[in-house]
Order: C-alpha cells, then sequence, then structure tokens
C-alpha cells in the first residue's frame, strides 16, 4: 500500500496527486501493435480509508501517467470532494476536457 502511495508521491503518477487526499495507485502502459499504447491506471482513496476504488483504461492513450492518471484523479477528487479545486487540478480538468484520442488515432490511421 505504501508503495501504492509512493506512485503519486514521487513516482510516474505525480500529476496525479491532491492535496489532502492520500490516492495509492498504479500506472500501466498495454502495449498495442496497430497504433498508440494504451494508458491503464488503477487507484484507491483515501489510504486509510477508502471510499473509491477505480480502475481506468484509455484505448491509444499512450503511458498511465499520461492520461489514465489524471483521469482516475480527478473522477477521485470530484467524488470525494465534489468539485475540483486548484489552478493545477483545473488546469488537468481542461487538459483532459480538450484530448481528443480519437482524431488523433484517426489521423495516424491515414
Amino acid at each position: 500500500i505504501q508503495g501504492m502511495e509512493d506512485v503519486l508521491l514521487r513516482g510516474t503518477a505525480k500529476n496525479a496527486y491532491i492535496k489532502d487526499i492520500p490516492i495509492c495507485g498504479k500506472t500501466g502502459t498495454v502495449e498495442n501493435s496497430h497504433g498508440d499504447d494504451h494508458s491503464v491506471f488503477f487507484a484507491f482513496a483515501p489510504k486509510d480509508d477508502p471510499k473509491i476504488a477505480i480502475a481506468v483504461y484509455v484505448e491509444n492513450g499512450t503511458f498511465g501517467s499520461t492520461v489514465a492518471a489524471p483521469i482516475a484523479s480527478l473522477a477521485i477528487e470530484k467524488y470525494l470532494r465534489r468539485e475540483i479545486k486548484g489552478n493545477n487540478r483545473l488546469f488537468w480538468e481542461n487538459r483532459i476536457k480538450e484530448m481528443n484520442l480519437i482524431e488523433d488515432e484517426l489521423a495516424e490511421a491515414q
């Protein structure tokens, strides 16, 4: 469990860290021979008294830390706090909202 929290504190999912919500998680990248790799992140929070567990799998999302981890942390924050707050958190919310993996994948296929 401590190792999973370390993933957010100083590991591959640092960009999914939320102040005051200790999250435990694991990033993953699933190889894809037909295009960009898939992005994976599994997590639960809060660490000592979990209220939410989540698994995010984004086809063609590349690395787990790039797309799936921020999506999961936003969902965790929204579930536990009922809002996304803080400039850094709003940056991630906007970045995910503006992302278009379908169009990117279609462009690469052509």
